[in-house]
């Protein structure tokens, strides 16, 4: 197996038959583009496909050259159409990741309706109801892949673990890292309006000037370990990315999300659908008052937290893995080649 990745220090205790290959990122400036060509615009067909951009230049030669030399079974892109489209005009079979959002357009159609197939991690259940039957029928659903949920952990020896009271009531904020941070205000109002419970937050929160912390309600930064944070809350916060969501369902908690902004609507998408599944109480919006709160957490009271844990597959990586494995098998059939796996993050 073969990654490329424009960060490949994020990986570690990678399995020694994965080759990891760095390739400049498609997304960031590095200074020494061509600012003449900055103003034209996007075909439909592509959502980042500026030109003048040495790194981009450079990272689709490396692997495109890539298939030529190592000739992949399969190439699987995380989220790119730019790539997925490559792969099929250099005529390599290629697996669509398939994420939530509006993804209607030229360009995730083009690179969805040219892949051999798709992987969603998600549950069937929490699939969108627009998506097309034609896209259903080559998705394979992998609940839970990516996080380790098959043994959740005690909520008693997580708070042991973290050296919180056993009989103090937790309320968990998880904040993400995808945008400028969850803003503090919000959380104030509601730590303030429940002074026995302590509020906990993890990840990145950004303060406003205007605002009162009390002294309930206490800001831990980016962790190692947020499963045992959520192993041990009663209540979450949070937004609804992939991870996130995969670990809270797995645990069974009274959940409140408010989702984050992210291209295609991502978030408010797979809001929308945890809302109709009753899995979540949803606001599009950050409480402004106490009384929002309140409203928010009476309806995370009514959630069923063993149908939250029923919809994560702890065998989801081997399924997606046998999957695949199976993908490749049949595509090169009688073909009397054996080719690589690869990957891209």
């Amino acid at each position: 197996m073969t990654l490329f990745c424009a960060k490949p220090e994020i990986f570690s205790d990678l399995d020694k038959r994965i080759e990891v290959i760095a390739v400049p990122s498609l997304f960031e400036p590095r200074g020494n583009e061509a600012p003449a060509m900055a103003s034209f615009a996007m075909p439909a067909t592509v959502h980042c496909a500026p030109l003048g951009w040495p790194t981009i230049t450079s990272a689709v030669s490396r692997i495109a050259g890539w298939f030529e030399k190592a000739k992949p079974a399969l190439f699987v892109t995380d989220v790119s159409a730019e790539l997925g489209q490559l792969a099929r005009l250099c005529s390599i079979p290629h697996v669509a990741v398939l994420q939530h959002g509006q993804r209607s357009d030229p360009g995730h159609m083009a690179s969805y309706d040219s892949a051999v197939g798709l992987l969603a991690p998600f549950a069937p259940s929490l699939e969108q109801s627009d998506r097309p039957a034609k896209l259903r029928q080559k998705t394979h659903y992998a609940s839970g892949v990516g996080v380790e949920c098959d043994q959740p952990i005690d909520k008693s020896k997580a708070r042991e673990k973290l050296g919180l009271d056993p009989e103090q009531e937790v309320v968990l904020v998880i904040a993400g890292g995808g945008g400028e941070g969850t803003p503090s205000a919000p959380l104030t109002l509601g730590a303030r309006a429940e002074p026995d419970v302590r509020w906990v937050t993890i990840g990145k929160v950004r303060s406003e000037w205007h605002e009162t912390p009390p002294g309930n309600l206490e800001h831990k930064g980016w962790v190692d370990n947020p499963h045992e944070w959520i192993a041990a809350a009663d209540r979450v916060v949070s937004s609804c990315g992939n991870t996130t969501v995969h670990m809270i369902l797995a645990a069974g908690k009274p959940w409140v999300v408010i989702p984050e902004w992210r291209y295609f609507d991502e978030q408010f998408c797979k809001a929308e659908v945890l809302d109709r599944e009753g899995l979540a109480a949803v606001s599009r919006l950050w409480p402004s008052h106490a009384q929002a709160w309140e409203k928010l957490w009476t309806a995370a009271s009514l959630i069923d937290v063993e149908r939250q844990r029923s919809l994560i597959d702890p065998d989801a990586p081997q399924k997606a893995a046998e999957w695949l494995e199976q993908l490749c098998q049949r595509l090169w059939a009688g073909s009397g080649e054996k080719p690589a796996l690869e990957i891209v993050a």
